[in-house]
């Protein structure tokens, strides 16, 4: 679906995944997208000792490596804790990460590391994860509807002066079946 209308995308891949699909790797690579950290292990980091969380980053840079061909430049952990954003900016090699909800633009972060920290807000809105909550999305033309309204609405307040982005989260295991998918592209065409 992305491949054949050359939709740009990132895909924030777990290490772990990676490693246990290498044709999925060479798919990504081949289709040109970003693919982009999801961390190690799809685990809530909450509780995890900071040494851990920094062995698993390094890990997951090594596998994008050794199996993308290149290092992730951004990472969105999803579960983080208070150290996360402190061991990213100290692993050196990130240019952004998406461990935010807080804004609908990009801005920088200057709490760790002598140069700004760019972070790009994921969002919980424009998420196919809808599909799986109470009063969430129930068809793919209301998840279809939804985005075509956030869409058209963005692109008047930036005709008005103030520009915004506009991310969707899409999961393969829930926009993937059919009926949703026949949303996602109707909202792609």
């Amino acid at each position: 679906m992305f491949t054949t209308r050359k939709v740009p995308a990132t895909v924030f891949a777990v290490g772990m995944a990676l490693e246990r699909n290498p044709q999925a790797c060479k798919a990504m690579v081949e289709a040109g997208w970003e693919v982009a950290s999801h961390g190690y292990r799809w685990i809530d980091y909450q509780n995890v000792e900071e040494a851990m969380e920094r062995e698993h980053i390094q890990r997951t840079v090594e596998i994008h490596q050794h199996l993308i061909g290149k290092r992730p430049v951004g990472i969105y952990q999803g579960k983080p804790n208070e150290n996360t954003r402190k061991l990213i900016v100290e692993e050196g090699g990130f240019l952004y990460d998406s461990d935010s909800y807080s804004d609908d633009l990009p801005y920088w972060n200057f709490e760790y590391g002598k140069k700004p920290h760019l972070i790009i807000p994921y969002t919980l809105s424009e998420n196919d994860m809808r599909f799986c909550i109470p009063n969430g999305f129930s068809t793919g033309q209301d998840f279809c509807q939804y985005l075509k309204d956030t869409l058209k609405f963005l692109v008047e307040e930036g005709r008005a002066g103030h520009p915004k982005m506009m991310t969707v989260g899409l999961h393969c295991r829930v926009v993937g079946r059919p009926g949703r998918a026949a949303g996602l592209q109707q909202f792609i065409e």
